[in-house]
């Protein structure tokens, strides 16, 4: 095939093809003049954004029988849906859902670096030196790790809420963050994932369609 579009033997939508182009549902394409039946890729990939509650697990089933994540979604015919990363039983939050395994790639590969946003909720204030040892960095079993942004989201008291940015999805890496200075977790929520937001008016379980061309403006994004 290279070498026919390298020759001029295909043309796309009347103009000669080019190594690398992409066809889209709709372009008429030709080899010597003779049409080609492109293979359905007619459907854009579905996406959508999941108000996960603490307590469920993001897999299919578990042996001991805790709720999962995948209960909640709607079912899809001759597909299956995949979670774009993870969140731990007790983090609740932001995730994304596909049915495409190319865009679930694409949106977990680090090479994206899409941002991670968490509001946490700690015992007790974080001092100056402590944010300042999270943005520079601190040594966990499997690497350093820091925030990009570290910034108070309100409190009083014994509780106090953090926003804070990563572009690392690690197994837990956020709690193990605060943990490696002795600061207790109390609750944790992810809140953005790259360009989506969890809506304000999503309750925990419930989940929201991204409209076509909301995916369609990712996938050109991407």
């Amino acid at each position: 095939m290279e070498a026919a579009i390298a020759s001029g033997r295909v043309t796309v939508n009347g103009a000669r093809a080019a190594l690398g182009q992409r066809v889209k549902p709709g372009d008429r394409v030709l080899i010597d003049g003779q049409a080609v039946r492109l293979r359905s890729e007619e459907k854009e990939p579905r996406l959508l954004i999941y108000h996960k509650p603490a307590g469920q697990l993001v897999t299919t089933r578990d042996p001991r029988g805790r709720p999962t994540v995948f209960q909640n979604l709607p079912p899809l015919r001759n597909a299956h849906w995949i979670a774009v990363g993870r969140l731990d039983f007790n983090t609740g939050g932001l995730l994304l859902f596909t049915d495409s395994g190319e865009l679930a790639d694409r949106l977990m590969h680090p090479s994206g670096e899409f941002e991670r946003e968490y509001a946490v909720r700690v015992r007790g204030e974080l001092s100056q030196e402590q944010i300042g040892r999270l943005t520079r960095g601190v040594m966990l079993e499997d690497g350093p790790a820091k925030f990009d942004r570290i910034s108070s989201g309100g409190g009083t008291g014994s509780n106090r809420w953090y926003q804070v940015v990563l572009r690392e999805g690690r197994n837990r890496e956020v709690r193990r963050m605060f943990e490696s200075l002795g600061v207790t977790v109390s609750r944790l929520m992810r809140v953005r994932f790259g360009p989506f937001v969890l809506p304000s008016y999503l309750r925990r379980g419930q989940w929201r369609n991204l409209e076509p061309k909301e995916v369609a403006s990712l996938l050109a994004a991407l």
